[in-house]
């Protein structure tokens, strides 16, 4: 049988977003709409107050799956910058790749321990989370060496925040290594500063910019590039490097008070920054844009205003308490609509898939580095989604337009009828497997699908490729 004809012949392609008109249960939806799909781990919760309390839990996944932190990586920065130097005086010196082989090998340690805690996790809705919030405060890597700087973020200013004060959490990632080299703010300086008059340097407004639009108020919020340019200034000083980390040059920052949204800060060293930065958090216009990303994220590309005016309620009610948040979105009707519409991004398509074959953390962890790029990060980028490399601050697209498109499509096909094969044996029961997979979610249309593929292999391959596995 010529597989792709006879998927497109059984979904028509467009039908992979058509109102079916399943029913499907709340712990089917709780495993596919919040976390990384079925079958849940052990001990796994799918009631909205299960789904809560596990996040005031400890974090397990960050335990069971380490990951290299700043402290540990600052010392491969250090030699990196030592060898730089030693190869423009020596250009056959070679220990400046010996040092880029040693930071590859970390960035790969800490992706696969990425792929563990999402695979493994019991409170996968913690591990989705994090996902959002990471993509939410975008960042990546300029080279090799400073590969796993975007990892490192996400462990120490995002996962410990995930369930605390968007404040907070705002503070911690803005002012974070990862994102002050990322958006340049390194190479900001006050232009009436002591360095800058004397370099003649000045503003880089890069981060201002993003914090205002992308990290809090939004695009579309009622802010002027005057108050851009204000914040700009207020953060000029910040400063990080491979010796100390975050650091504040007092003599980069500009001198006087600045004035951003009508309130004008002022005072020494990182204070007034932090109460900037939690002032923006505590806006109306941020309360609504964080809530309605969370909305679009987690429940449709559309969601009901409603559901947005309760979120958003309980964010300004509660002071930008997250965890109130959730509670408003998960108790929300809207939450556990049983139509999925919302489309699986290479990321959660490649990770669910896993889930579904058995794969385990520990498994992915061992995976040699060809077969993991060949089998799992290759067909993630010919997909669209080129892990933790977004081609912008603003992250990865949400609308499912952006994933189901016709080369995204066809590589999903074709990786649900060429890898599996390689992942697992012997080939699961296609029916079986379908039901392992999608639970309520495994409608009569898949089925009968499944029961006519003229082999396990192809039968495996239609639950890979139908609408059902690709929606969340």
């Amino acid at each position: 049988m010529d597989f792709y004809p006879f998927w497109v012949k059984f979904s028509q392609k467009v039908a992979l977003f058509r109102d079916l008109g399943e029913m499907i249960d709340q712990p089917t939806l709780a495993a596919i709409r919040f976390g990384y799909g079925l079958p849940l781990p052990k001990g796994a919760v799918t009631d909205p107050a299960g789904m809560l309390r596990s996040l005031r839990e400890p974090d397990g996944a960050m335990l069971d799956f380490p990951a290299a932190g700043l402290a540990d990586i600052m010392p491969m920065l250090q030699d990196a910058n030592a060898a730089r130097k030693k190869r423009r005086k020596n250009p056959d010196d070679g220990d400046f790749f010996v040092v880029r082989k040693e930071a590859r090998q970390v960035t790969s340690q800490s992706l696969r321990s990425g792929f563990g805690r999402a695979l493994e996790a019991k409170d996968g809705f913690r591990e989705r989370l994090v996902t959002f919030w990471a993509d939410h405060f975008c960042t990546k890597s300029r080279n090799a060496i400073e590969g796993a700087l975007p990892w490192v973020m996400i462990d120490e200013a995002i996962r410990p925040n995930v369930s605390g004060r968007f404040g907070d959490m705002l503070v911690a990632a803005t002012l974070h290594p990862a994102m002050l080299v990322y958006l340049d703010q390194v190479a900001s300086i006050g232009p009436d500063s002591a360095v800058g008059k004397r370099r003649g340097r000045g503003l880089n407004e890069n981060l201002a910019r993003e914090v205002m639009e992308l990290h809090s108020l939004g695009v579309n919020a009622n802010y002027s590039q005057s108050d851009v340019r204000e914040m700009a200034e207020l953060l000029t000083g910040l400063d990080a490097n491979a010796d100390e980390g975050f650091l504040f040059h007092e003599n980069w920052a500009q001198p006087g008070p600045e004035t951003v949204l009508g309130k004008t800060y002022s005072g020494k060293g990182v204070t007034p920054i932090k109460e900037a930065l939690q002032d923006l958090a505590r806006r109306p216009e941020t309360a609504k844009h964080i809530s309605w990303k969370l909305a679009v994220h987690f429940v449709s590309d559309k969601p009901p205003a409603e559901l947005i005016e309760a979120m958003t309620a309980a964010y300004s009610e509660q002071g930008g308490d997250l965890f109130a948040v959730y509670t408003a979105m998960l108790n929300h009707p809207a939450a556990w609509e049983p139509r999925m519409t919302k489309a699986r991004q290479p990321y959660d398509f490649i990770v669910a898939s896993l889930r579904a074959l058995g794969v385990s953390g520990a498994a992915v962890m061992e995976m040699r580095g060809p077969i993991l790029s060949r089998m799992l990060l290759r067909p993630m980028s010919l997909m669209g989604q080129s892990w933790r490399n977004p081609n912008g601050p603003d992250g990865w697209p949400e609308a499912a337009e952006n994933w189901i498109t016709p080369q995204g499509l066809a590589i999903r096909i074709r990786w649900g009828m060429e890898v599996p094969g390689r992942l697992v044996t012997p080939m699961p029961d296609p029916r079986e497997f379908a039901l392992h997979a999608l639970g309520a979610a495994a409608d009569e249309q898949l089925l009968w699908a499944v029961d006519r593929a003229e082999s396990q292999r192809e039968g495996v391959g239609l639950v890979f490729a139908s609408p059902a596995f690709n929606r969340r």
